[in-house]
């Protein structure tokens, strides 16, 4: 890797690189990537095609959002990365909460972010300050070195976000796990179903039923639609029962 940027980690923030790579996952090409300092790839420009959304995911999860709201106008993002949905979505109100504005700044700089809304902070208490029923997407695309942050996945968050949806509006969240066997994935889905009559869970498949991998969860009051072939190889899977993910203590930041 020819390194363009490092931030280095402290107490309250993860380290990350900025830096041009000329294979991605097995894949020879020009790329630029986002990493952070446990090696995980957070986003990637295809330097060749900047207008190519390199990542599966993303594309999946704007097929859902646009396919299930035809009139997408305000969207809600939690993590930022390097702006690749934002960048997608020009057309609407798309406004990103992002805590480590390192990371803005990186984006910006490297990977041509520019023109949406960011709010530096909590994604969780920059949400609970919004209008009621004013967003037709929230996506939650948040990581630490330990995964989703907690007070993302709870009953009393996926609630404050229903309350920020229209009526047809949708949630979704990209985490990682283990397919249908999965713990996590599966108290996710559940606690999601509190507060949506509708959640739909998507993976890609891999060769091992042990091996991690991107998963999308999907909640909406109304039915979840999609059109296979524009999921970018994501397939629905219906996960093992779950608990409910309770939070008995306020939330506080």
């Amino acid at each position: 890797m020819r390194v363009l940027y490092e931030a280095a980690m402290d107490e309250e923030r993860d380290g990350f690189v900025v830096g041009d790579v000329d294979e991605l996952f097995g894949k020879k090409g020009n790329f630029r990537v986002l990493q952070f300092s446990d090696a995980a790839v957070q986003g990637a420009l295809d330097l060749d095609d900047p207008q190519r959304i390199v990542f599966e995911y993303p594309r999946a999860i704007l097929h859902l959002l646009e396919h299930n709201q035809p009139g997408l106008e305000n969207v809600f993002q939690i993590g930022h990365g390097i702006g690749t949905i934002a960048r997608h979505c020009r057309g609407e109100r798309f406004k990103t909460a992002e805590l480590d504005e390192r990371i803005v700044q990186a984006s910006r700089q490297y990977f041509g972010s520019a023109g949406e809304l960011i709010a530096i902070g909590d994604g969780r208490r920059i949400l609970e300050g919004e209008e009621a029923e004013l967003y037709n997407g929230i996506i939650v695309d948040a990581f630490t070195d330990t995964g989703v942050p907690r007070h993302l996945t709870t009953d009393r968050f996926f609630a404050t976000a229903a309350e920020k949806l229209d009526s047809g509006g949708m949630i979704l969240l990209n985490v990682t796990g283990k397919g249908p066997s999965d713990r996590l994935i599966g108290a996710l889905h559940a606690t999601l179903r509190e507060s949506f009559t509708h959640v739909s869970a998507y993976m890609l498949p891999t060769d091992r039923a042990s091996e991690t991998r991107n998963v999308l969860l999907a909640g909406r009051n109304g039915r979840i639609e999609c059109r296979a072939r524009d999921m970018a190889g994501f397939v629905p899977f219906e996960p093992a029962p779950g608990h409910v993910i309770k939070e008995s203590v306020p939330f506080s930041c």
